[in-house]
């Protein structure tokens, strides 16, 4: 059940405590008393993540994780090991058999709900990339992945140069393929302007004041040059708040501060090199998507999807709707009267209109969220995973912010226009997403009919 998550452990009272913590934060749980009952639920049912006990009576925790990694169902799904002892050793041989994470009983219920927010989310985001990349290699436009691994750049941030130095020295040995710079909280990407962006960063929590390093984090995810950047955060093993909130703002992982014993250095190198790999993926994914895009796939006014990219990503955000049981909105947006802007100010303005429009849509919207022109003066938007309330209210933000925007056109003047947008709910239904649009597409006649410049829902959806 994806976005469900399963709880392996063979004491029954250990399923039932953890059931009811996850249950409380609205959250579904499978649950798996051995690891060869884990392995077929995962496998049948694909959950969101998965948390088990390394402590099992028919395989090894490690060995566990192992054969999860190698099955193509479920090796991407996160997965946090949980254990009662808590060592450095043990901790290395999960991180090396492909654990996420590695949290001691009894768990810290703040970082743990935590943890489990920034690995779905993480797992969430990168499925989306998958799916996108997906779409592109079935229209023929995916090329192969290269075997070229490049140097990476590791940004070390630490509270004081001495403790700068210390990183380095413990991680330098360890990272032989990578350049590992030390920077400072004034110039987190070094001092040299001309060099690319750091591809992580490892930040101290706390630098010249406390909670420094985590409004650096938010910084650094603001930047066009740095947001796809992995960043860990390195914290002590008791700040509990601070490590829930480097999670919840974005941190993709977290180190201790002291890592300068071999298992410590070890620990800190595997994790490092877990988020190094999945930036390559997720850099390499983002580009194959964007040079199919680029070749045939893109509207070259708007630099929007076109409509064959958005019928055939409508297609898996459908299927991937019917499967998950998370719906999605559709929503048909229209200029209104936009020939009389052709007739009295040119089609030079008509196209600075139309190019408007699609920026303020990309700012306006979320990464995962599909955005295409259809049209002439016709836009689609697809909200993947949301709901019908969510649907009306963004649809009736994006209505009001563009009828309040003003448009400088090329010759200097500035003009307004207004958009009406028809808004149809699918996912729950065995629809086809043609379907779906049909039904957006009647919504907007309604909401031209009644005046334009409005939302007006699908006929069908709001009956539902």
């Amino acid at each position: 059940m994806p976005g469900s998550i399963l709880i392996v452990d063979d004491v029954a009272t250990n399923r039932i405590v953890l059931k009811a913590k996850l249950t409380g934060a609205r959250y579904n749980t499978l649950q798996a008393a051995s690891a060869a009952e884990a392995l077929a639920l995962a496998a049948a049912q694909r959950p969101g993540l998965i948390l088990l006990d390394v402590t099992l009576p028919d395989m090894t925790g490690d060995g566990l994780i192992a054969r999860l990694r190698v099955n193509p169902r479920t090796r991407r799904i996160p997965i946090i090991a949980m254990t009662g002892r808590d060592t450095p050793e043990l901790r290395v041989t999960l991180l090396q058999a492909g654990a996420n994470e590695v949290l001691a009983k009894p768990f810290d219920e703040l970082v743990l709900l935590a943890r489990l927010r920034s690995l779905i989310r993480a797992h969430v985001g990168d499925e989306d990339s998958a799916l996108r990349e997906q779409t592109c290699r079935e229209l023929g436009f995916a090329e192969a992945a290269s075997d070229f691994v490049p140097l990476a750049r590791i940004a070390l941030i630490a509270p004081n140069p001495a403790e700068g130095l210390r990183w380095k020295s413990a991680l330098a040995p360890l990272l032989t393929t990578n350049r590992i710079l030390l920077t400072s909280y004034d110039q987190p990407c070094g001092d040299d302007p001309s060099r690319r962006a750091p591809d992580l960063f490892v930040i101290g929590a706390d630098l010249a004041q406390r909670g420094d390093g985590l409004r650096l984090m938010s910084e650094l995810r603001s930047h066009p040059e740095t947001r796809h950047a992995a960043i860990l955060i390195a914290s002590q093993p008791d700040a509990r708040e601070t490590q829930a909130s480097a999670l919840d703002l974005g941190a993709d992982d977290l180190l201790p501060a002291e890592m300068s014993t071999p298992l410590a250095a070890k620990e800190a190198t595997l994790r490092i090199g877990a988020q190094l790999r999945r930036k390559r993926l997720s850099d390499q994914l983002r580009l194959s998507v964007d040079e199919g895009l680029r070749l045939a796939l893109v509207d070259p006014l708007t630099g929007l999807h076109n409509r064959r990219y958005v019928n055939a990503h409508l297609s898996r955000m459908s299927e991937r709707a019917r499967r998950t049981g998370h719906g999605y909105a559709v929503m048909l947006l229209d200029l209104d009267r936009f020939k009389s802007v052709n007739d009295t100010y040119g089609h030079g303005a008509g196209d600075e209109v139309l190019a408007s429009i699609a920026r303020h849509l990309r700012q306006s919207l979320r990464d995962v969220d599909l955005i295409g022109r259809i049209g002439g003066e016709e836009f689609l938007v697809a909200l993947p995973d949301s709901s019908l309330v969510e649907g009306c209210r963004i649809s009736e933000r994006l209505r009001r912010e563009i009828a309040q925007s003003k448009i400088t056109l090329p010759d200097g003047r500035a003009m307004q226009v207004t958009i009406s947008i028809g808004l149809a709910f699918g996912g729950t239904r065995h629809d086809d997403p043609q379907h779906l649009i049909d039904e957006a597409d009647a919504a907007l006649l309604c909401a031209k009919g009644s005046g334009r410049n409005q939302v007006s829902l699908a006929q069908h959806t709001n009956a539902a």
